[in-house]
């Protein structure tokens, strides 16, 4: 017999940095007794709260707040492993009555909550290691090399600077004696059982929403970004690690060494941003079907019409 037992709403909430996301979530949490579940990549990790613009101490106190800050910048970050968390903070914020928000802009990730993965297991941490010191000590060039004779089919998709990606390959074919290519072609295993997703995309104006990229970075400098950055880099940490890639650390770092004026690094960083703004669009307008699209940036007028959407496409199971 069908089961009869009713489906736990998750709702999503997506869009490019700087569209009003966590504002967004947080006026659904306040009104539906939520939950706010990250899907940032970068918001994970407690070293980078200015820098990836997680949301204030008092916006935590107003709602529930979940995978925020919870792993090292030692640590390396993954799809597999937040969608591990992701699904027992979902599951413990529905055992406790809420409605479960998920929260961010990594496509990935939201792709993996939604469609599942591919069986490909997690290499060991020690090898996982053991390629990092590789990396160091000879560079992604020489890796590269080495991933042509193992790989060949990943070497030809990867340039040879690309070292967090020809990492992966190699501990992936070490570890399963398979092509990282080959398990990427492995279906993935599908949607997770009794829940029901909407999502709702912030897609805002070109113009309107690089200008809002353009004033969170001069807030986060007002804000102590040069302090996090000076901190996370005298933690000595690999370049190589998913967190010293946020987008900032680099130019801001560059400022900090006395290799370029803060004017200069701050007009890199507003560069980089706007591109990963650009590919976070493109790849929401191609890879992700929304059930309402808000072709605005995030404003609290927009409530009402949000707040009816939620009750009629989530809150209510039909017929």
């Amino acid at each position: 017999m069908p089961s009869t037992k009713r489906p736990h709403p998750v709702l999503i909430v997506a869009g490019p940095t700087a569209s009003g996301k966590s504002g967004l979530a947080l006026a659904v949490a306040e009104e539906f007794d939520g939950v706010i579940i990250n899907a940032d990549s970068m918001q994970i990790y407690r070293e980078l709260r200015v820098l990836t613009a997680r949301p204030s101490a008092e916006d935590e106190a107003r709602a529930p707040h979940r995978l925020y800050g919870v792993l090292s910048a030692r640590e390396v970050g993954s799809a597999a492993l937040w969608r591990t968390m992701a699904l027992a903070e979902i599951a413990a914020a529905h055992a406790a009555g809420k409605l479960a928000i998920v929260c961010g802009g990594t496509g990935l990730y939201l792709k993996a909550l939604t469609q599942g993965l591919s069986p490909m297991p997690e290499p060991p941490a020690d090898l996982r290691e053991a390629w990092r010191a590789r990396l160091a000590a000879e560079g992604a060039a020489a890796l590269h090399r080495e991933l042509a004779l193992l790989d060949p089919e990943m070497a030809a998709r990867l340039k040879p600077g690309d070292s967090q990606r020809i990492l992966r390959a190699l501990e992936v074919f070490e570890a399963t004696g398979r092509s990282l290519a080959e398990w990427q072609r492995i279906p993935a295993g599908g949607p997770p059982a009794g829940l029901r997703f909407a999502t709702i995309l912030l897609a805002p104006p070109r113009d309107i929403l690089y200008a809002a990229c353009d004033r969170r970075l001069a807030a986060m400098l007002e804000s102590g970004a040069l302090d996090e950055v000076r901190q996370l880099t005298a933690l000595g940490l690999d370049p190589a690690l998913p967190a010293m890639k946020a987008v900032g650390i680099a130019e801001f770092a560059a400022h900090l060494a006395g290799n370029r004026d803060l004017a200069t690094a701050l007009a890199a960083a507003r560069q980089a941003t706007r591109h990963y703004a650009k590919r976070q669009t493109t790849w929401f307008r191609h890879q992700l079907i929304a059930d309402f699209t808000i072709s605005a940036q995030f404003s609290e007028t927009l409530n009402d019409e949000i707040f009816a959407f939620i009750r009629q496409k989530l809150l209510t199971l039909p017929e």
